[in-house]
């Protein structure tokens, strides 16, 4: 591969002519939002659930990033940690804003929250109460966006103030942050997705429903966060800080979770298969209806052997021509996979297209929304870490000890 298709030898960006994007996200998806909500409310209440679990994917891919990067000590990530910080702080407040729609409507999305299943509830819901009840699902909701803004602005305040003094205070603090929130992350992240998503069909039952979001959007936050680099490396200070070996990691990383996706996605049917329980089987059989079996196809070939075999070479994750159509590829996938989990609830015989582009607008309104916190973010503050420790290792400089350990007399134990 010739130098010139590197990350780094690629020319400025000039985003004057994209400044109005956000906005014109925001526009168009208000439309079709607000046409969708004329349209049938509970039709919209779906699609903002699904719009808002796209975004909420990104904002919790992001805090686990920040966070696998203190707890690795990694260097590489040194120059993007910042804006992955920025990343993370969206899960509050803006996503808990963007949450509000979907805690007015929720009786019209969740049938448990009906009244007849209030009053007589089923076996499967007693089962899982007191998490499946009006207060568990309002209660459950206000602890997970509490721990998602404690742990992002924490870990954000403290890399803000190494800038300013560059001690390693700063260090063990954000350490002691990353070590409490992967555990609450963990919790918290199956904990939404069991309520918010799991719960449009309160009766199946699946141990891995977590962990295929997770998988899902981490995998969807690689591809973000390596597009927003490439950007940034060509508009911003950052174009003298990122390596190759960012791009690389970055890369091998979104390879990774293709795989780990891959596995739980099929390890979930295989197990639900073999078992062969009704109240586990038929939330596959619904799938098999109508167009909902075209988007099965089309995720296990779009989300798995399509990424796969194009991230297999090497030089293929240093080349931005290929690697921006396979980010943008990640995010259309994604969309098609939260419609594959979401809709058939509303749409059990699989008539999707009535209803997929109030879907579509939706993720465009908020992903502009997002967009413009997100850069206010940026402008805000340093673009990235000042003062870290780590950055001479992350741009491949050495720095000389400043004490002679090799002449140092060894002490008696």
């Amino acid at each position: 591969m010739s130098s010139h298709e590197h990350p780094g030898a690629v020319p400025p960006l000039d985003l004057s002519k994209w400044r109005n994007v956000p906005t014109i996200l925001i526009v168009i998806g208000a439309i079709g939002a607000a046409a969708g909500f004329l349209g049938g409310v509970r039709q919209f209440a779906f699609s903002w659930l699904l719009g808002f679990m796209f975004v909420l994917s990104l904002g919790l891919g992001g805090l686990f990033l920040v966070i696998v990067h203190h707890l690795f000590d990694a260097s590489w990530s040194v120059p993007i940690r910042r804006f992955n910080e920025h990343i993370a702080c969206l899960t509050g407040p803006t996503l808990l804003i963007l949450f509000i729609p979907i805690a007015i409507f929720a009786p019209k999305i969740y049938p448990w929250m009906g009244p007849a299943l209030q009053a007589h509830p089923d076996h499967a819901l007693t089962s899982k109460a007191p998490l499946f009840t009006f207060g568990g699902f309002y209660i459950s909701a206000a602890v997970c966006f509490a721990i998602w803004w404690l742990i992002s602005h924490q870990l954000r305040a403290w890399s803000l103030k190494q800038d300013k003094s560059g001690s390693a205070e700063c260090t063990h603090k954000m350490r002691f942050y990353a070590c409490l929130g992967v555990v609450l992350f963990a919790l918290t992240l199956t904990t939404a997705a069991i309520m918010w998503i799991k719960g449009l069909m309160h009766e199946w039952y699946s141990t891995m429903f977590g962990v295929w979001y997770f998988a899902s959007s981490v995998w969807t936050t690689l591809a973000t966060v390596y597009a927003i680099t490439l950007v940034m490396q060509r508009t911003t200070p950052l174009r003298n800080l990122i390596r190759e070996k960012t791009y690389y990691m970055l890369g091998s990383l979104l390879f990774a979770f293709t795989v780990f996706y891959a596995y739980i996605s099929f390890a979930q049917y295989f197990i639900i298969w073999n078992a062969n329980i009704p109240e586990e089987t038929f939330w596959y059989v619904l799938r098999e209806k109508g167009w909902w079996w075209s988007f099965g196809q089309i995720i296990i070939f779009g989300h798995f052997f399509v990424p796969f075999l194009a991230l297999l070479r090497i030089d293929v994750k240093l080349t931005p021509k290929f690697m921006i159509p396979i980010c943008a590829w990640a995010w259309l996938m994604h969309f098609c996979d939260l419609e594959f989990q979401i809709m058939p609830a509303l749409n059990t015989q699989g008539a999707i297209w009535a209803g997929i582009l109030v879907d579509a607008c939706c993720v465009l309104l908020m992903v502009g929304v997002l967009a413009k916190v997100f850069i206010y973010y940026f402008l805000k503050y340093p673009p990235y870490p000042q003062w870290d420790p780590r950055m001479a290792e992350a741009l491949d400089i050495y720095v000389p000890p400043t004490h002679d350990y090799a002449t140092a007399p060894v002490r008696a134990k």
